[in-house]
């Protein structure tokens, strides 16, 4: 049996993923896991949206602008890395798994 990934839901889970990591206490073990695998291409951009969503926290008290558009963002970078990368789904696929619901 052949199994079809779906690389543009993969990509949103992945970006739903890494907002929602970037507000908890887990975020800095998820982040090495990022470097290690994604590289600094994908750690740098996970640090500044975790600076923006923890200021708009702060800020605002939960709004939820901030966090939609670093889904966003997040979904269109990951889109573009499984295009040009499509042997890195399994790898974006767990570090998603690896995000608490």
């Amino acid at each position: 049996m052949t199994m079809v990934t779906h690389q543009p839901r993969v990509a949103w889970d992945a970006a739903r993923a890494f907002v929602r990591i970037a507000q908890t206490p887990y975020y800095d073990a998820f982040a090495d896991h990022v470097i290690r695998r994604l590289g600094p291409d994908f750690y740098l951009p996970l640090e500044a949206t975790r600076v923006r969503v923890l200021d708009n926290l702060a800020r605002t008290g939960g709004d939820r602008t901030v966090p939609d558009v670093e889904m966003g963002a997040w979904r269109v970078r990951m889109e573009e890395l499984l295009r040009a990368h499509p042997d890195l789904v399994g790898t974006v696929m767990e570090l998603t798994s690896m995000v608490p619901r």
